[in-house]
């Protein structure tokens, strides 16, 4: 098997919302990855929280004695800066509280050539 190396400058994207956010009926988090699908993002992984806490300083906590239906939820996407800030007004629409952090990172990539 052989593989294809990439590297470059790009942009890490994380929006921190919480599991029971929902836009249009559906959780956030998935109307969030369908959005970046129709938007052709490269990938996109959904991270979620065993425990954390926001803005309002409730601790949320996946704990038995204190089960949560609003674990902490990340989205990271690892783009080029202009196709995330062409995403940042879309986003701003869909998500009522949360928050939104962008790192300029150095991508290595290895993949297999099909």
């Amino acid at each position: 098997m052989e593989y294809k190396r990439f590297e470059g400058d790009r942009t890490l994207m994380r929006v921190h919302i919480g599991e029971s956010d929902r836009f249009h009926g559906k959780p956030l988090y998935q109307a969030i990855v369908e959005l970046f699908r129709a938007e052709g993002v490269f990938g996109v992984t959904v991270l979620r929280g065993i425990g954390g806490y926001g803005s309002g300083s409730v601790y949320h906590t996946d704990k038995i004695l204190r089960l949560s239906q609003d674990l902490p939820v990340v989205i990271e996407v690892v783009e080029y800066t202009e196709r995330i800030d062409a995403l940042l007004p879309k986003l701003d629409e869909m998500i009522e509280g949360g928050l939104i952090t962008l790192e300029k990172v150095h991508v290595i990539m290895h993949r297999t050539k099909k």
